[in-house]
């Protein structure tokens, strides 16, 4: 599933709420069921973020192939790391 930039928007929004730190990861599962979703520390993550907001870094996730990786290309996104900033 490839991230149109109207979801990206949409993705931005949610993030970019007072309350992300708490609300955002249900969010998103709700408004994007087909999206694989994975939260985590973002001292957990090694690669430059896609975008970052407030509470949060956002990293794009390629499932793809055999191995899933962080991608920066929206139209080979399969899924989102939500990696909380402290």
């Amino acid at each position: 599933m490839a991230l149109a930039e109207q979801e990206l928007n949409e993705i931005a929004q949610v993030l970019d709420q007072p309350d992300a730190g708490s609300t955002a990861f249900a969010e998103l599962r709700r408004r994007f069921p087909k999206l694989v979703l994975t939260r985590c520390d973002a001292s957990d993550v090694t690669e430059a973020p896609f975008r970052s907001y407030a509470a949060f870094d956002l990293h794009l996730l390629d499932a793809s192939e055999h191995c899933a990786g962080v991608t920066d290309d929206p139209a080979k996104a399969t899924g989102l790391i939500l990696a909380k900033r402290s």
